[in-house]
């Protein structure tokens, strides 16, 4: 659910870039204005956690986001180091090994992603029984 930053006051809205931009709490209060009870008081309330949960979302995502693009160019990276012949041999070796782990990890998180999957369905179609009864 998404909270419309309607339901927060300016300084509210503030608060909540401030905790998700700055490194502590104090901090956050101070590049808000307002004081740390403050900032606790809000974090009670539940449009303004749920206010911060998404901009501290949004912000994940984006990090995330610009993590993936860099993904591609490490992975180019490491193909040229393991393909070229003046690379010392230690060197294409640990490239090699990058490659072969990231590529596991990827089949392995693929591999779960189904698996959770079927059972989510599974437990769908459980829960439609259970309500047809």
């Amino acid at each position: 659910m998404r909270v419309a930053e309607g339901d927060l006051t300016r300084k509210q809205q503030r608060a909540v870039a401030a905790l998700v931009a700055e490194a502590t709490f104090e901090q956050a209060a101070r590049a808000a204005a307002v004081g740390e009870s403050t900032l606790y008081r809000w974090l009670r309330q539940p449009s303004f956690a749920e206010a911060l949960k998404a901009a501290r979302g949004e912000t994940f995502g984006a990090a995330l986001s610009s993590v993936q693009q860099a993904a591609v160019q490490a992975v180019q990276t490491l193909r040229q180091v393991m393909a070229d012949p003046d690379t010392p041999p230690s060197s294409r070796v640990a490239a090699a090994r990058s490659v072969l782990d990231m590529a596991l990890k990827a089949h392995d998180l693929q591999e779960i992603e189904q698996r959770l999957t079927a059972v989510e369905e599974k437990l769908g179609q459980e829960d439609a029984k259970l309500r047809v009864v």
